[in-house]
């Protein structure tokens, strides 16, 4: 009789990785916890890499099923590094959150010792004045990161950091100050991306036994379609209700025609479709030339925002310009409790 083989399988890792800028304390990882958390995937895990471009890419690449990344904020407004790198790069939205930003000066000395004072450009940036008026003569030095500069700051006490409480508590250092940013209201937003042909992240949530699709149209079932009716007099075109959707995309207009501008905005306007954000960003092969960043409610399923592409599409650059049309994914929109939705500048 023969014997039995025994074979042993090793257990499939279920978790939804998620890739965060580090190290641990960092904004970032505020972010990706509570946008996690808000979608029901509290046993994540979460991958921490050195700036936003590795985040990103780990994200495009594989390294991680989505990617949280920051792409703007209240004070200092658009990441550059995030929106160059949503043109370069093959990836989706399908998520964002909104996170208060909470700016502590960290260290393990007293601030008369402070010499040295370290924080991610953007932290320093939102703390200009307060850093002139306090510190004047102490040395700023950049980081690839609020907590990684938290890090550093635990080595000697003449160092502090500009970064959150978290990171306080996480390398032991004391909170000399807190809410130490120029203005009040500090809010970044962050932006959930994953690859484009990526679809093993909705196959793990369902063999995790997470019935809901997260990235397969998100926001459909608590939003209204916006359609076509002809019979509106005005524009031709009525929106029955707002949808819970936000949807961003990049176009590429060309520089010497007059009225191209407006045109692409009419697109939006005449179809009562509400932008929540517009910006130019240099497309770094003249001077002038220039990818156009459009942020708007309502989903690229809906009848009336696929009309509106298709007139954006014919308006845009020639068809030798790569990227003259980019759609970046349609997403639910972040909502503040008690509010209908919150406009992206803020």
């Amino acid at each position: 009789m023969p014997s039995k083989i025994i074979i042993t399988i090793p257990p499939i890792n279920l978790q939804m990785i998620i890739g965060v800028m580090g190290p641990e304390g960092s904004y970032s990882e505020r972010a990706a916890k509570l946008w996690a958390l808000e979608n029901g995937m509290r046993a994540a895990e979460f991958r921490y890499f050195a700036d936003i471009e590795d985040a990103f890419l780990a994200a495009v690449k594989g390294k991680a099923d989505i990617s949280v990344i920051p792409v703007e904020n209240s004070i200092e407004g658009s990441v550059g590094v995030t929106l160059d790198l949503l043109l370069e790069n093959e990836a989706v939205i399908v998520g964002e959150i909104v996170v208060k930003i909470e700016h502590c000066l960290l260290s393990k000395g007293e601030p008369e010792k402070i010499k040295v004072i370290l924080s991610h450009p953007q932290g320093l940036a939102q703390c200009r004045h307060f850093l002139k008026k306090h510190f004047p003569e102490a040395e700023l030095r950049s980081t690839g990161s609020t907590s990684h500069a938290a890090r550093l700051a635990g080595e000697f006490e003449e160092m502090a950091a500009i970064a959150s409480p978290e990171a306080a508590e996480r390398y032991g250092l004391k909170i000399l100050l807190s809410n130490i940013q120029d203005r009040k209201e500090n809010h970044t937003r962050f932006i959930v991306i994953r690859a484009e042909e990526k679809i093993s992240s909705q196959k793990t949530l369902k063999a995790a036994g997470d019935k809901r699709e997260p990235y397969s149209e998100p926001c459909r079932s608590a939003g209204y379609e916006l359609h076509s009716r002809p019979e509106t007099p005005e524009t031709g075109k009525e929106k029955v209700r707002l949808s819970t959707c936000k949807t961003s995309l990049i176009v590429y207009l060309e520089k010497d025609r007059p009225g191209a501008l407006y045109e692409l905005l009419g697109a939006f306007a005449k179809r009562g479709i509400n932008l929540t954000k517009i910006e130019s960003r240099p497309s770094k092969k003249e001077l002038g030339d220039y990818y156009f960043y459009i942020d708007f409610e309502g989903h690229t399923s809906d009848a009336l925002i696929k009309d509106a592409l298709e007139d954006i599409k014919s308006k845009a650059g020639p068809k030798s310009k790569a990227n003259t049309l980019k759609a970046l994914g349609s997403y639910p929109a972040f909502k503040t409790s008690g509010s209908s939705g919150l406009n992206t500048g803020t």
